[in-house]
């Protein structure tokens, strides 16, 4: 009987290719058992491959819990737009020229009231010696302490600089006889949901800044786990985000039959967590193209290096990609890699999308992805942007979370609200795609804390 089964399990895949039901093979013979469970796992494996539970998984980067508390404070201004265009005038003031650090000129003309709604408007048009046009307001009044807020979308396109902002119009930049004035930054929001928060101390002309960048819905490591796994010479990863980012380590494990593979995405020692792990980016015959630098001090090379501290940095404009490629087939099971930079505890530059193929039958097939815009797209969707400012310390909000804390040992003088929209290299690839976007603001408050 031992010796029949042993032909059972040799035959089992051939039968499964051919259609032939193990159960009209078992009716054939009274003598023959039923195959075991393992037994049909193993054949399934040895006809289409191994295959695994789904398992995609991200490094979940810490949430924030602290939230604002409106009953502390008391509305004493504000403005919801609820008016005719031409009132917008009454409280604010527009640019009506150009800056020399951003890419368009700003006019009244692109600031539109409409239905409770302020749109700062980004329009293809050379007008100022610039190529685009945009809108920027700041207020006539002028604040100091409290809690600031506005709740507004950002336009959407890549390239767009959507601020909400605190700066002494009277003193400006580049007086060098006003002395020391500083900015506060509540959000400078790149598409899709990136928020910068920064406070600027200026003097004299120059700036020192401090600056952080938030994000919901991205991570610094992902992971895929195959279904099934495949079997290919090629892997190619692309994504379209909008500026250039870095990719620390990449790593390709062949299939194992217990679907067992690193869960610490961020370990330099992910190819040692787990018995048996073969990292398919280290193999000595693969070869690792991709779409380009940042500059000449990137190596492609560097993501299967081993450590997480180098990377490869893509180019800033177009599609960015990596393909790896092998002289024979490989059985690829799972797939995951480090992205972005680290300062503190801080990840900065995390990419907003991803797409991960193998190259089968000759097409190439999608394994994997991400796009963050299919959940955090801040141009869809108003958010509320808020900042309490103290003598003590400037706490920065995003929907009434708490997500930055620093200390205030500069900014001590009244300073008027900015609302714009810029156009700048920094913020994204600029693209036709800009025109006839616009930052959408609903309303804009200023509280003081009750006594």
């Amino acid at each position: 009987m031992k010796k029949m089964k042993l032909k059972l399990a040799v035959l089992v895949p051939a039968l499964l290719i051919l259609g032939i039901s193990l159960e009209s093979c078992a009716s054939s013979s009274n003598d023959l058992e039923e195959p075991k469970q393992e037994e049909l796992n193993n054949a399934e494996q040895t006809a289409k491959g191994i295959v695994c539970a789904t398992d995609t998984y991200h490094t979940v980067l810490p949430s924030p819990t602290e939230k604002f508390d409106s009953a502390q404070w008391d509305l004493v201004w504000g403005d919801e737009f609820d008016y005719p265009d031409a009132a917008l005038e009454n409280k604010w003031t527009s640019q009506n020229n150009s800056s020399g650090h951003i890419l368009c000129s700003r006019w009244r003309e692109n600031a539109v009231v409409a239905n409770g709604v302020l749109e700062l408007q980004a329009k293809k048009e050379q007008r100022g010696g610039q190529d685009w046009t945009c809108g920027n307001i700041w207020t006539k009044e002028t604040f100091s302490y409290g809690y600031y807020e506005a709740k507004y979308k950002y336009a959407g396109a890549s390239g767009t600089n959507n601020s909400f902002w605190l700066f002494s119009n009277e003193k400006g930049v580049g007086n060098n006889s006003a002395g020391v004035t500083c900015e506060l930054d509540v959000n400078e929001g790149h598409f899709p949901n990136e928020i910068n928060t920064n406070r600027h101390h200026w003097e004299n002309g120059s700036s020192e800044s401090n600056q952080l960048a938030y994000t919901e819905g991205l991570s610094p490591g992902y992971a895929h786990t195959l279904k099934e796994s495949v079997k290919t010479k090629r892997i190619r990863f692309s994504s379209n985000n909008a500026s250039h980012f870095h990719i620390r380590e990449f790593r390709i494990y062949e299939a194992k039959s217990d679907c067992s593979f690193p869960l610490d995405i961020q370990s330099d020692t992910a190819d040692t967590a787990v018995t048996g792990l073969n990292n398919l980016s280290k193999d000595s015959q693969v070869t690792i193209t991709s779409s380009g630098v940042l500059n000449d001090t990137y190596d492609v090379s560097d993501i299967a290096d081993g450590s997480t501290t180098t990377s490869w940095v893509s180019q800033k404009n177009g599609e960015k990609w990596l393909e790896f490629n092998w002289p024979s087939e490989k059985n690829i099971g799972h797939i995951q890699f480090v992205n972005g930079w680290k300062s503190g505890t801080n990840w900065n530059a995390l990419i907003s999308d991803y797409k991960i193929e193998a190259y089968v039958n000759n097409q190439w097939v999608e394994i994997g992805s991400y796009d963050v815009k299919k959940e955090y797209n801040y141009a869809n969707d108003y958010h509320l942007y808020g900042m309490e400012w103290s003598a003590n310390e400037i706490k920065f909000y995003f929907d009434n979370k708490l997500i930055r804390t620093i200390p205030n040992n500069l900014c001590n003088e009244e300073l008027n609200i900015y609302l714009s929209l810029a156009i700048l290299d920094h913020a994204g690839e600029v693209t036709d795609a800009i025109d006839g976007t616009s930052m959408k603001i609903d309303y804009v408050k200023y509280f003081r804390r009750k006594q």
